[in-house]
């Protein structure tokens, strides 16, 4: 099934997600409304039992909130 292709994927973006939300000290909720998206949103991106596959679109918004290029979101090394 080709969702299920990029599930580790998107599941190590989500970390990635919930890694650079801490660093920069911020809450589900101050990255949601600095992204004018629901809580729920974010929470069920970071999930690590969620398979959520998120755009590129939202992708580049989440980087701009949280000042992180977004390359740092991808890089599975």
């Amino acid at each position: 099934m080709m969702q299920d292709e990029f599930k580790d994927n998107y599941l190590k973006i989500g970390l990635k997600v919930s890694y650079y939300r801490k660093l920069k000290g911020f809450t589900q909720e101050q990255l949601a409304e600095r992204m004018s998206v629901a809580t729920s949103f974010i929470g069920q991106i970071e999930a690590p039992n969620i398979h959520k596959p998120i755009s590129l679109d939202t992708l580049f918004r989440i980087a701009k909130a949280l000042e992180v290029p977004p390359h740092k979101f991808l890089d599975f090394e």
